[in-house]
């Protein structure tokens, strides 16, 4: 833990998966907690439990990234819980297999909504409310580089993330903030399983040298550098961690 790094993290989608992993992660390495969460209270009260197991404060905001009115209240009510917010990690996301293809047309909406959207709407909130020093994280994904069937409005809403983070990066020039998206590979969450055979998910296994699913603790690591002094000179990056898998 580095003390001189304690403050105040908010996590979008810390109910469960990759949020969870991340909210936890951040309180180990000394960050109080705001969990968001989309729908289910009892997950995000859970994780708030766990927050504070380990020495921290957590508080539990409701909140549909995708939702301008929702996300504004988030900020809010993170402020006026911790009277400040000092990294913000956007991990709130949905994936669901979808071709091109005008039948799917909700599909996409739906992606694009939440994953594009809601990046959009809890990045541009971050800039107002962080100060010098602050970090601004969002999830992205390597099967970007795969171009893989039936991923194409997925693929779609994490790359237009990706380049919300550049440019928003090079608007806070001056203001000491960095900007990052960190992009996993096949990681083990509900929402990767979700819509698979076991079939499916050994092939999608063996596809990085490591030949293994990722934890969601090791993508929680990679937020951590990135919120922590370590990751103070890394702004406007894309950092995949996928065990090789592009």
């Amino acid at each position: 833990m580095n003390k001189s790094f304690q403050g105040v993290a908010l996590v979008t989608g810390a109910s469960r998966g990759i949020g969870r992993a991340i909210a936890l992660r951040l309180a180990r390495d000394g960050f109080d907690i705001v969990v968001n969460y989309a729908g289910n209270i009892e997950l995000a009260n859970g994780t708030v439990a766990e927050v504070e197991a380990l020495g921290r404060k957590a508080v539990a905001i409701q909140a549909d990234v995708a939702d301008a009115d929702g996300v504004a209240r988030l900020f809010d009510g993170a402020q006026e819980a911790f009277g400040r917010i000092d990294v913000v990690v956007n991990s709130a996301g949905v994936m669901s297999m979808a071709a091109v293809s005008p039948d799917q047309v909700d599909a996409f909406d739906r992606m694009i909504s939440t994953n594009l959207r809601g990046s959009f709407l809890v990045l541009a909130h971050a800039a107002r409310h962080l100060k010098e020093g602050g970090r601004i994280i969002a999830l992205s994904t390597s099967v970007i580089a795969k171009s893989l069937p039936n991923y194409g409005p997925y693929i779609a809403s994490k790359a237009g993330t990706e380049g919300l983070v550049q440019v928003l990066a090079n608007e806070l020039r001056g203001r000491g903030i960095t900007v990052n998206a960190v992009a996993p590979g096949p990681v083990g969450t509900e929402l990767f399983y979700k819509g698979k055979s076991d079939e499916q998910i050994a092939q999608l296994a063996k596809l990085p040298p490591l030949e293994r699913i990722g934890e969601p603790d090791e993508i929680a690591a990679a937020v951590a550098f990135l919120a922590g002094p370590d990751g103070a000179w890394v702004n406007a990056q894309v950092v995949r961690v996928n065990g090789g898998y592009a």
